[in-house]
């Protein structure tokens, strides 16, 4: 049970805050906060402060207007400090993450009387380098890394050099901190891979400029940091190189996900493995040309000779194994010549993610040359870090190991995930569980042909229940839009949430019968594509000229087609999506709003969440068909295949239940405000005629209902 002094401190709180900034309490609010405080207070501690039993997760889904930012907030925060864990709150989106950092985190601290400090959290690759800064910015060009793999960053030439002195200049007087967000101005892509490091080309402690180190210093401060803002990428790759590295140990934290139904896309792609075997093959030729550099400079330190000689044996194994990997893939894929004129890319995927037995035999010799060769640049990586520290003596002079660091380290780092690939390709999925997605792309870069290998899981379920639900010690998990079909289940078998986890649906502090779906006569079957077109085409023309207006659409060939439809007085009141960035795009709608004309954007499904366009900025939203996904990706395939084998149907697993949450979240685009009104309007008869039809429609919100022209009661 919730200790009554926290239980005091958290009303006492909320009670401030809702003072402080005047605003009206909500009901699905106190029981968010109540929710949370019952779930994080109640867990049980060991002498040593570990959490004893399993029912440590609240699962909630709380609705625009709920106010779940400043609940989950005033709600974790106390209990946090008071068990003596950190508070990790982490979002899927840039916009949210800046909307807690900015303003809800002030707020709470200047209205509720909690004492916090708080940090924003990022990956290492997001803050500069202040070692390879300083080279460039002494014009040390010729780093043997740079001569060896990253010689095509090099261009740019006037325009880096520029950009270095800028960062150099502000970074050195305090006017920037660091990160690549806070610079005013986007860096180039290339630009910036030269002015930063990943986890294994860092020296740590070891480096020179250990003192002055953005990342490092951004660490003291999460150090002293009550609560941590971060995303949902970092802790999956926290948690991926065994937790703590980055982000405090999750058993040490509290974890708030907000916008968490996004979480298990992420992890699953956070564990997908890619191979390409042409950029691989190039990068071992360069290795093998610069052996004799790489024995000038590090051959002096026995162990290092010792470990450069057994190089060029394992590169004369890897190159015609490779080899034999590029013929195989182009004939599994149909193309032993290679891609046809004018094809630029051709994919192929493996039924039920099972490789024939020649990939997997090839796979799984270069597996065992990968293993060696990740075992042996480990090792060079290793001894280079030691001749860094002052007080080891390896024999090899500390300019040396700090030249050749960043390569050894970006060799071992490729190496490491090839071999996670081959692995992947080389051994049986376990029985019983879905298998992995396996499959092979080729492409065309330039005149070069190009073969990628691919694996992935087509669920992170197992690896989120044990990684992240089993090690934490207490998590919050919430989003608008949590349920498919009203019911929790799809997300616990995506997300590995288990059923003894406490689940809550929340009112939402909306009249959403200030709003009416209407299904209209014009609707049709989208299986009539050309009728479809045509309905959507005469449906626009006939909407009021002042109208705010948000078309959504699932393909942009549609959206092109209707647009070029469209007369041409018409068409200028449309925004297309894919003509204009989204920030442009909503700007010019709200302009035209405030001028008082009427204004139609055109979207696709990226305009169906985040969207926010409350009041008279958006009255009418159009759904112009069903949100089906088409499970054609090597992913989506594989997992609804397996699903057909165990004697399921994939579509009502699968694609009714995600078509419900993208239906709710293109409905949600309506009503923002508690005075918003308006009208949603669908043109996808399938709804009416179709058995999953039933379903969809209640598992929306209780919108005023119209069905061709008629009120239902």
């Amino acid at each position: 049970m919730l200790d009554e002094a926290l239980k005091g401190e958290i009303q006492a709180a909320y009670r401030r805050v809702l003072e402080g900034l005047e605003l009206t309490p909500r009901y699905g609010q106190r029981l968010m906060i109540a929710e949370i405080a019952r779930t994080l207070g109640g867990i049980e501690v060991d002498d040593a402060g570990k959490r004893v039993g399993n029912e440590h997760v609240c699962v909630l889904e709380a609705g625009t207007g709920t106010g779940k930012t400043l609940a989950y907030l005033l709600a974790a925060l106390p209990v946090a400090k008071a068990r003596g864990k950190r508070l990790v709150i982490a979002t899927a989106t840039v916009a949210l993450q800046e909307q807690v950092l900015h303003q809800d985190l002030p707020a709470l601290k200047a209205h509720s009387g909690l004492d916090f400090g708080y940090a924003l959290a990022k990956g290492r690759g997001r803050y500069v380098c202040v070692a390879r800064l300083d080279q460039t910015l002494e014009g040390v060009e010729e780093n043997p890394t740079l001569s060896l793999f990253e010689r095509e960053l090099a261009s740019g030439g006037d325009d880096f050099q520029a950009l270095a002195k800028s960062l150099g200049e502000a970074y050195g007087n305090g006017r920037w901190e660091g990160d690549r967000d806070s610079w005013p101005e986007a860096i180039d892509d290339a630009h910036w891979r030269r002015l930063t490091v990943d986890h294994r080309q860092c020296t740590n402690r070891r480096c020179g400029h250990f003192g002055a180190c953005a990342f490092f210093r951004a660490r003291r401060d999460l150090e002293q940091a009550d609560i941590i803002v971060a995303n949902h990428d970092l802790v999956l790759a926290d948690l991926s190189l065994g937790g703590g590295v980055v982000l405090p140990d999750p058993g040490d934290c509290i974890h708030v996900f907000d916008e968490a139904h996004h979480l298990p896309d992420k992890a699953i792609n956070h564990f997908t493995h890619r191979f390409a075997v042409g950029a691989a093959l190039a990068w071992l030729r360069t290795l093998k040309k610069s052996l004799t550099e790489l024995n000038q400079a590090l051959a002096v330190q026995p162990t290092l000779a010792r470990l450069l000689a057994t190089l060029p044996q394992a590169i004369e194994a890897l190159e015609p194994r490779l080899g034999e990997a590029f013929a195989l893939g182009h004939q599994l894929a149909g193309r032993p010549e290679g891609l046809a004129d004018g094809e630029e890319a051709r994919q192929h995927r493996f039924e039920m993610g099972r490789a024939p037995e020649p990939l997997r035999e090839l796979a799984g010799a270069l597996l065992v040359i990968f293993a060696e060769l990740s075992r042996t640049l480990e090792s060079m990586a290793d001894i280079l870090r030691e001749s860094l520290d002052p007080e080891k003596h390896t024999g090899l002079p500390k300019e040396q190991a700090e030249a050749w660091l960043p390569l050894l380290a970006l060799l071992h780092g490729r190496a490491l995930e090839a071999h996670a690939l081959w692995q992947a390709f080389s051994e049986a999925d376990p029985e019983g569980e879905p298998p992995r997605a396996r499959w092979l792309t080729l492409e065309r870069f330039g005149a070069d042909p190009e073969l990628t290998f691919s694996a992935s899981p087509v669920s992170a379920a197992h690896t989120l229940a044990k990684t992240l639900w089993g090690a934490t010690f207490g998590a919050v998990v919430t989003s608008a839009t949590l349920t498919a079909l009203g019911r929790f289940e799809r997300l616990q078998e995506r997300a590995g949430l288990a059923n003894r986890y406490r689940y809550q649906r929340l009112p939402s502090p909306f009249d959403y019968s200030r709003a009416v779906l209407s299904v209209p006569r014009e609707a049709v079957d989208p299986a009539d594509r050309e009728g479809h077109e045509r309905a959507i085409v005469d449906f626009v023309k006939a909407l009021d000229e002042k109208e705010a207006v948000l078309a959504l659409f699932s393909s942009r060939a549609q959206l092109r087609a209707v647009e070029k439809a469209l007369p041409r007085g018409l068409s200028r009141r449309v925004l297309a999506q894919d003509r204009l960035p989204k920030r442009e795009l909503i700007t010019r709608h709200r302009a035209r709003v405030d001028a008082g004309e009427g204004s139609i954007i055109f979207g696709l499904a990226s305009f169906a969440e985040g969207i926010d366009l409350p009041g008279e900025y958006l009255t009418h939203v159009v759904i112009t068909r069903l949100p089906f996904a088409v499970p054609d990706d090597p992913v989506g395939a594989t997992l609804a295949e397996w699903i057909e084998r165990q004697g399921g149907n994939p579509f009502m697993r699968i694609s009714v239940p995600d078509a419900s949450i993208k239906l709710v979240q293109a409905c949600g685009r309506l009503i923002r405000k508690e005075a918003d009104v308006g009208r949603i309007t669908l043109l996808d008869r399938r709804v009416l005629t179709r058995r999953y039809g039933r379903a969809l429609l209640d598992a929306l919100p209780p919108f005023v209902r119209e069905i061709d022209g008629v009120r239902q009661a």
